[in-house]
């Protein structure tokens, strides 16, 4: 296998027989010794450094501090040290007891890998949600086919430069582009599509993965509430949630998309969040190198727009020059909020009145299952409620956003927002396929199942129940 420079072009030609040399290192087999894997797996590490140029490329794109940029680092490194220490236990074939009736025979479920995956990242996590899923790929025993967030085009670049050093094309290869080049990818046959982004763009890649019968992953987001109970420690929930929001300028997809405070806490909770953001960013956040910027334009204005005039309790500053918007708490009333209607995906957090947990149970049900659900409580009842009544992708009871970082618990959304889940085990189960093996004796054979079938009704009745 040769080392290929150069990001891959859009034509369908060249697209087509790239992904069939990458598929055909599967098929052959190549792919599935535990060495060629954690070998793969090294070589990805490999990638990660020098780390100063990725921080580097990070803060470039969303002017993300370095402490934030070194977070995405991290959390590759993680995946990789789990599969790295677990692959060979994960790909032991897993034996099946069967039934008396089937005896002589063994029985097995092994993993699979699939085939060529396809991998589109997003711009908010440019770097940790475009390499957390190939550790899984390559751990599973895939090559893959890496599409950039070209809103975060530094950092693309950045990664296909080093990939293409440290990894065989015909195992990885990065297609750099717009739309059109995302969509040129999409009309080929890939062998699974994992795709990390916003809901609009993932209904529009699960429907052209239809058209191909392609199994997808979609990791999307939606509005994640976070209840506040009149029991929460309360400086400790407004840091907790004040610095989950804020964080990447508030672009994250799990992050608390909005707050419901008891009432009897309400104002206490709304000082300790306003001092909660001055000890992070002080009193001008503009001046902080600890607050991201908004990744473009359009986005920028999406945000301004969803400002406009409107009263917020504090914070509401904009510079369209530097893309900067600064922490804003906004007290809404009513759920038919603008505010309330989509993912903000920003740095402002709408606060509403948690007038009982059955009605914020209500309100969280009808809307579509988000990403996430938290809650600041020390009741148990209130746990278990929430678990029982309501369906998200993932719960986190007195913190916010460190569930999605641990790569021992599977992450993914449902309904909404998303499909299927990764990170570990769930990740290498994600982009394998269980494959069942029976393996049955030539030296002898029952004819019992064979017609004529007589009056063996009644004993099968007696065998199989």
């Amino acid at each position: 296998m040769s080392r290929s420079a150069g990001a891959l072009g859009v034509d369908s030609r060249n697209l087509a027989v790239q992904i069939a040399r990458q598929r055909q290192l599967v098929t052959r087999g190549h792919t599935r010794p535990l060495a060629w894997r954690l070998e793969q797996l090294g070589r990805l590490e490999k990638a990660l450094q020098p780390e100063e140029e990725l921080l580097d490329g990070l803060a470039e794109d969303l002017r993300k501090p370095p402490v934030e940029a070194y977070y995405e680092i991290s959390g590759v490194r993680q995946e990789l040290k789990l599969f790295q220490r677990q692959l060979r236990h994960w790909l032991r074939p897993e034996r099946v007891v069967l039934p008396f009736i089937m005896q002589p025979a063994q029985a097995r479920v092994v993993a699979d890998p699939l085939g060529c995956v396809l991998i589109i990242g997003p711009w908010n996590y440019p770097l940790m949600l475009l390499l957390s899923p190939l550790v899984a790929a390559l751990g599973a025993g895939n090559t893959a086919v890496l599409k950039p967030s070209e809103h975060a085009p530094r950092t693309g670049e950045l990664l296909a430069a080093r990939l293409q050093q440290h990894l065989d094309r015909d195992v990885v290869s990065v297609a750099l582009g717009g739309p059109e080049t995302a969509q040129a990818l999409l009309r080929q046959r890939f062998d699974h599509v994992f795709f990390t982004g916003g809901n609009r763009i993932g209904r529009l890649v699960m429907e052209q993965a239809a058209k191909t019968m392609t199994p997808v992953t979609l990791e999307l987001g939606g509005k994640n509430p976070c209840l506040v109970a009149e029991d929460a420690k309360i400086p400790l929930a407004a840091r907790r949630i004040a610095w989950g929001r804020f964080l990447n300028g508030g672009q994250t997809c799990v992050a608390p998309d909005y707050v419901l405070v008891a009432p009897a806490v309400r104002d206490a909770f709304l000082t300790a969040l306003q001092q909660a953001t001055l000890d992070f960013y002080g009193e001008d956040p503009q001046r902080s190198p600890d607050l991201g910027r908004i990744v473009n334009d359009a986005q920028f204005q999406r945000l301004a727009t969803l400002l406009e005039d409107r009263s917020v309790l504090w914070g509401g500053r904009m510079d369209p020059a530097e893309r900067y918007i600064a922490p804003t708490i906004v007290a809404v009333d009513c759920w038919d909020d603008p505010l309330m209607e989509e993912e903000i995906f920003g740095p402002v957090l709408p606060v509403l009145p948690l007038t009982s947990l059955e009605e914020a149970v209500d309100a969280i049900n009808s809307r579509p299952q988000p990403l996430a659900v938290y809650l600041f409580s020390g009741r148990q009842a209130w746990r278990d409620r929430l678990l029982t009544s309501t369906s998200s992708g993932t719960v986190c009871f007195n913190d916010v956003i460190l569930q999605a970082g641990i790569p021992q618990l599977p992450f993914g959304g449902v309904g909404e927002s998303g499909v299927g889940a990764y990170h570990g085990r769930a990740g290498f189960t994600r982009f394998s396929h269980q494959r069942s093996v029976l393996q049955r004796p030539q030296a002898f054979d029952i004819p019992w199942r064979y017609p004529p079938y007589g009056n063996r009704l009644r004993w099968l009745k007696r065998l199989l129940g």
